[in-house]
């Protein structure tokens, strides 16, 4: 079970951004930006690379859920960034997919 299998679960708390029926978005305990929110949807998967199996109906949900928590934070005008990270080399650090939402800021490129 990982750390946002218990945050899902309400065993660890969370601060949470928002919540609806396909995903729970908390900000994360260590920003990269002014708003930086984490989205998981429901339906786990473990990592980016498994959506290519995976039925589009709950991609597409999930997808959809991630813009709407970026409309819920007020960043539609200004911008935002999402980032996937998959795998090791791609810095996952836990083993759930999870959307980053950074925005809050103009954001540099290259990310690094």
């Amino acid at each position: 079970m990982t750390l946002f299998d218990k945050i899902l679960a309400k065993e660890i708390p969370a601060n949470v951004a928002f919540e609806d029926e396909t995903v729970l978005a908390f900000h994360d305990i260590s920003p990269a930006a002014p708003v930086h929110v984490l989205v998981i949807p429901k339906h786990k998967w473990m990592r980016f690379a498994d959506l290519a199996i995976a039925d589009p109906k709950q991609i597409g949900e999930y997808m959809s859920a991630v813009a709407r928590v970026a409309k819920h934070l007020g960043l539609e005008e200004s911008g935002y960034r999402i980032v996937f990270n998959n795998g090791r080399d791609g810095q996952q650090t836990v083993d759930y997919i999870h959307a980053h939402i950074l925005g809050g800021r103009r954001l540099s490129w290259p990310p690094g």
